[in-house]
């Protein structure tokens, strides 16, 4: 049973999606208790088998979330720093190995750690008003979620280093231009369409998506000749879930299928 296991993050289950609200204002920044909790939450979702998608979202109008809180960093502690960066990091890479796919509703302000969340996600979709930025150099920091890797890996080396070096700060617009969100909708209904493309995924096959994601993802290895290889192997694994029987089976038979994600 997929819950709430922070007050910091509210989850409601939707169908077959656990939407996720980033609650810590003003500005819904992590902390230790949020990271660790997103783990948990990750893994609840992970062990549901009637949980196909996450939908992440930020409380409020304002913020889909302002990253870390810089108080935290205040008297330059290293150890404070090195627990925050494994926090982050543990976060970050537990959402982007969710099985299912994950789905930022970027509603407001998505700032250094609040960006690297949302590119954790598999798909992002920002309202008008949104602004995204990685602005940790500009106090003295650097991205320590994943942002150097991940934003370089989404929309190229040039506007990586034009948002984190020259700590540019991008609007829904120019992000949509770049390739940093998919989809730009009207304030207020980010939530609503990352709902529908979540409702989207229940219709395709869990198992089958599973799959996909992880050879999607296994090409920011390098090793392509290898995925190869990989991605036929996995097309014949798919053929020992019931899944697979039943979506060929529902086609051949013009009705919908009924997913067991087995």
């Amino acid at each position: 049973m997929v819950s709430s296991v922070t007050e910091k993050l509210n989850v409601e289950v939707r169908g077959n999606t656990a939407v996720v609200t980033i609650s810590n204002p003003p500005a819904n920044t992590w902390d230790p208790e949020s990271l660790a909790g997103l783990v948990q939450l990750v893994a609840d979702c992970d062990a549901d088998q009637e949980i196909y998608a996450m939908v992440l979202v930020g409380e409020g109008e304002k913020f889909f979330s302002a990253g870390a809180d810089l108080k935290l960093f205040a008297d330059g502690d290293k150890g404070v720093a090195r627990e925050m960066a494994e926090h982050f990091g543990r976060a970050f890479e537990a959402l982007s190995a969710f099985r299912g796919v994950t789905i930022a509703a970027v509603n407001g302000f998505a700032m250094g750690g609040g960006l690297e969340c949302a590119l954790a996600c598999d798909i992002r979709i920002a309202e008008q008003q949104a602004k995204m930025a990685l602005p940790e150099a500009t106090v003295g920091l650097l991205p320590c979620g994943g942002g150097t890797q991940s934003l370089a890996w989404m929309v190229g080396e040039g506007w990586a280093k034009r948002m984190i070096l020259c700590g540019e700060r991008v609007d829904a617009q120019t992000a949509e231009k770049i390739g940093l969100v998919e989809e730009v909708v009207d304030t207020g209904q980010a939530k609503g369409r990352a709902l529908a493309l979540a409702e989207s995924v229940g219709r395709q096959s869990p198992p089958a998506v599973a799959a996909c994601k992880r050879l999607i993802q296994s090409a920011r290895a390098g090793d392509i000749a290898g995925a190869y290889a990989v991605e036929r192997d996995a097309f014949v694994d798919l053929f020992d879930t019931r899944d697979q029987q039943e979506g060929v089976s529902a086609f051949l038979e013009k009705r919908p299928p009924q997913w067991t994600n087995s």
